[in-house]
């Protein structure tokens, strides 16, 4: 189940592809584990890999879409795959790359055929992208932007503004600046338009953070933005904003996946090689329980990332369903990582904070990604918005096939306005769960979920705690685990994952909802009602003790099953 650049063949994809990715992770490999260390602990801005990158032409093969060169291809399950593989090397390098997805968002929404033009000419020459939205006062508010443009009496403008917490600001070939103009008031005076960090008026403050990345404050000083560099005005600016979130979110998932897998290798290897007491660590029980869990949490990591792909690919105006298994990428996989990692530090302990571990760099970066794009908080409150179709307004739709074909995912570049999330329909969730009803830990699942569904119905949240997020944010985690375990099972049933996995995953579940049931019952807006139905919602997980040797005998067979080279 696990990325192991021992063995690694994308076979899944075509012949360039499958070049690139294995470039890529050969690459890394023969730089080595010092060199990836040393430039982390130093902060060392990784020109090496940009440098690779456009020798192999990487970030133009892999984020060119057909509407820019008919001989490329935006791909969401390669980008997912390429994603997985940085992560797995360090969360720097996937951060330029995640921020020129960002950065290109506009530019390929935009009917600007000059600017589109001019972006893929830079990609060609090895350039790296950045997106202009954050500023430091209001964050990433769109509705508020102090960058604003003042026409110049010839058609362009002049722009003047901050902008804050910006990947790649310090070298970006181009800069999609979000800004509104002095002369118009409201949405239809937002503009997206073209920069370039090495113009003279744009101007780098600083590196905001304390790491390899840079992660720039720049400000511009009468910027000449001319009608040529213009990507949208109005409320398309507005929703390319929206719209290119979309689209980056998505890649948070697969980069926490990979993180977690390197970092696993590391420490089952260090905990079934470390004797305690005159034994093997791995005996101890409790050790056997995390490590299990670990394992398990990060399988249905990769499960629902994988299945999320499919419906991204398949998406179009009349199936907007990826809008809610984005969000759920984002939120849910992300913190998810975080408990991969926190359960493999409980069990080793001090040696996840020596400096020559790739441990001691994944427990930093894990904590990242569930606070890009948008906090958990805030993705929660999305998901909530498709909660009533999803659950009770089932319509129809043709099976999603695994989409791993050469296709260029041009939709995501003409999502239409960002708007209507609580029209969106789904297939019914029942349907994956009926299906594995036989998997006893699925079947209690199906249990606690069948009792939410009661909840909604009979003790429906009041008008006062719908204005209580605190509350519906634990409603959110209870739906939340619905969602994840349906396209678990799904993908489950694709792939063919071993059954005693898929029960040791829905283990995990259960006992979540639990712990999301008992939150519920101690909010102190939660009537009697809910508070009863919560307590009588907390079940304990089917027991198998023979499920859970064979689950171990995977997890124990990941010791010395890979490490980075010197």
């Amino acid at each position: 189940m696990l990325f192991n650049p021992r063995t690694y063949d994308p076979a899944q994809f075509d012949e360039p592809t499958r070049r690139l990715l294995r470039a890529t992770v050969d690459w890394f490999e023969t730089r080595g584990k010092k060199a990836l260390i040393d430039t982390y602990v130093d902060r060392t801005w990784y020109a090496d890999f940009l440098e690779f990158a456009a020798r192999e032409g990487l970030f133009a093969e892999f984020l060119t879409p057909a509407c820019a060169d008919p001989d490329k291809r935006w791909d969401t399950a390669r980008i997912a795959e390429l994603n997985e593989i940085l992560g797995f090397y360090g969360l720097g390098y996937w951060y330029t790359w995640q921020v020129t997805i960002l950065g290109l968002g506009p530019v390929w929404q935009s009917g600007n055929e000059q600017l589109r033009a001019r972006a893929a000419e830079l990609l060609r020459e090895g350039h790296v992208m950045a997106f202009g939205l954050s500023e430091r006062t209001h964050g990433a508010d769109i509705y508020s932007t102090d960058m604003v443009l003042t026409p110049d009496g010839e058609g362009g403008f002049t722009a003047t503004g901050s902008k804050y917490y910006i990947g790649n600001g310090n070298v970006a070939g181009l800069v999609s600046v979000f800004g509104r103009r002095s002369d118009v008031e409201g949405p239809d005076g937002y503009v997206f338009f073209a920069a370039d960090s090495r113009h003279e008026a744009y101007h780098l403050v600083k590196n905001v953070v304390n790491a390899q990345m840079y992660v720039s404050e720049f400000r511009l000083e009468d910027y000449p933005v001319r009608a040529e560099d213009v990507l949208h005005t109005g409320r398309a600016a507005f929703d390319a904003a929206l719209n290119t979130v979309n689209v980056g979110k998505f890649n948070l998932c697969t980069a926490s996946v990979g993180i977690c897998e390197h970092a696993m290798y590391e420490a089952v290897t260090h905990a079934r090689n470390r004797v305690l007491y005159g034994k093997p660590v791995t005996e101890f029980p409790h050790v056997r329980r995390e490590l299990t869990d670990a394992y398990a949490r990060l399988v249905a990591m990769k499960l629902f990332s994988a299945r999320a792909v499919d419906y991204f690919r398949t998406a179009s105006p009349e199936d907007r369903r990826y809008l809610l298994f984005n969000p759920m990428t984002k939120m849910k996989v992300t913190t998810e990582g975080e408990k991969v990692i926190d359960l493999m530090w409980d069990v080793i302990a001090a040696k996840g904070f020596e400096a020559d571990t790739y441990f001691d760099k994944a427990a930093k970066d894990i904590r990242g990604l569930p606070k890009l794009e948008g906090t958990v908080h805030v993705n929660l409150a999305l998901i909530l918005k498709f909660m009533a179709n999803y659950l009770f307004a089932p319509a129809d739709y043709a099976p999603v096939p695994t989409r791993l074909d050469a296709a260029d995912d041009e939709f995501l570049f003409r999502q239409g306005p960002a708007r209507g999330l609580g029209a969106i329909r789904f297939h019914d969730w029942r349907a994956a769960y009926d299906r594995h009803a036989k998997t006893p830990n699925v079947a209690r699942f199906r249990e606690q979920a069948d009792g939410f569904c009661a909840l909604l119905l009979e003790h429906a949240p009041s008008r006062e705690q719908q204005a209580d997020l605190d509350f519906l944010l634990e409603i959110g985690q209870l739906f939340a685990l619905i969602v994840y375990g349906q396209l678990v099972l799904e993908q489950a049933e694709l792939t063919g994952l071993d059954g005693d996995v898929l029960d040791q995953v829905f283990d995990a579940l259960v006992r979540d909802f639990s712990a999301h049931a008992t939150e519920l019952h101690g909010k102190a807006s939660t009537t009697e009602e809910q508070a009863a139905w919560a307590l009588a919602h907390v079940r304990r997980p089917v027991a198998d003790a023979g499920r859970a040797a064979r689950v171990w005998e995977k997890v124990e067979a990941l010791s010395g099953a890979y490490e980075m080279r010197p």
